[in-house]
């Protein structure tokens, strides 16, 4: 973990929280919310650890013994909340953890900070709880709610909270990232950026997972092939999908950025905004075969596929009728 310099996008939430610091106006209580994977976490722990930096700047120093023991996830003042149930943080939680706990002064810092990550499973105990320490924080104390779901939170806590809201990161940014920091192949950085619409986390995420890759090889696999594969293959096809039913949502995102890209090739015969550029003499092939309306109505069967396997439809039904909307010119 390093400093704000560090992070991609959020320009103006940093530049709040760096103001924030610099006026001597840190909020007693903050909401951080955001969609799973857009760096909600880096952004809090970032500034938790700036707040308590010893050299008192706008971005740690990262050499001083407060910086060291935030990096190592092992300060005292700094204090992450967890919970043992998946769905749920209890009452019992929050108190032992924070209402308790925050009595204490802070052992060799300024603040105190509390970090609470998917605050929004919270039962309405616990945030009642909280709420009288967000209404009488201690001078020292700095807590931060991270959550997905801010409506979820009781409004009585929403209106004491300053709210920061975390917007999608630019797909050019993350591609950016992906090729600089991790080394992603220019093609492969595209698909991921597309993929994760606009979350770093689930960039980086697409990015390292060789079954992500996998994934992409065998959509492509597919793609191409749809026009000149016999019902019989198709079938077999979605047998194989069928053991994968975890990871389908991914192949039918892979799916929908291809004919996107088969559709606005054929509207502007341009390849610069394209996903999958590598694939391009696939892409005008398909282009030039299939018309308007064709690809609408695949692009619609898409997006049915995926509300009927949220409705628990039967899977290879709901994957056969849409290869053969796929089939159709």
């Amino acid at each position: 973990m390093a400093g704000f310099n560090n992070i991609i996008g959020h320009e103006e939430i940093i530049r709040h929280l760096k103001n924030a610091m610099k006026t001597g106006k840190v909020s007693h209580s903050y909401i951080f919310t955001g969609r799973p994977g857009s760096g909600k976490k880096l952004l809090a722990t970032t500034y938790a650890m700036t707040l308590q930096c010893e050299a008192g700047g706008t971005e740690p120093c990262q050499k001083c013994d407060s910086c060291k023991k935030a990096m190592g996830k092992n300060h005292p003042d700094i204090i992450m909340v967890n919970h043992e149930k998946p769905g749920t943080i209890s009452i019992d939680e929050i108190r032992e953890q924070v209402i308790y706990d925050v009595a204490v002064k802070p052992y060799c810092s300024p603040h105190k900070i509390y970090i609470i990550p998917d605050a929004e499973l919270m039962t309405v105990q616990a945030q009642n709880a909280l709420l009288k320490t967000i209404e009488e924080p201690p001078e020292y104390a700095v807590i931060m709610l991270l959550t997905s779901n801010a409506d979820a939170m009781l409004p009585t806590i929403q209106s004491r909270c300053v709210r920061l809201d975390l917007k999608v990161v630019d797909d050019s940014l993350v591609k950016k990232y992906l090729m600089e920091r991790l080394h992603v192949p220019d093609y492969q950085a595209e698909i991921d950026a597309s993929f994760a619409q606009g979350s770093i986390g689930k960039a980086k995420e697409a990015a390292t997972s060789e079954e992500f890759s996998n994934i992409t090889q065998n959509a492509l696999k597919i793609l191409k092939n749809a026009n000149s594969m016999e019902v019989y293959e198709l079938a077999d096809e979605i047998k194989l999908l069928s053991g994968e039913k975890q990871s389908i949502d991914d192949y039918l995102d892979i799916f929908q950025f291809w004919f996107r890209d088969v559709l606005m090739f054929k509207a502007t015969r341009e390849i610069d905004n394209l996903v999958f550029k590598q694939e391009i003499n696939y892409i005008k092939e398909q282009a030039s075969q299939r018309s308007y309306e064709n690809l609408e109505k695949i692009l619609e069967a898409l997006e049915k596929t995926k509300v009927r396997l949220r409705a628990n439809v039967n899977f290879e039904l709901a994957l056969e009728l849409l290869f053969l909307t796929i089939r159709e010119r």
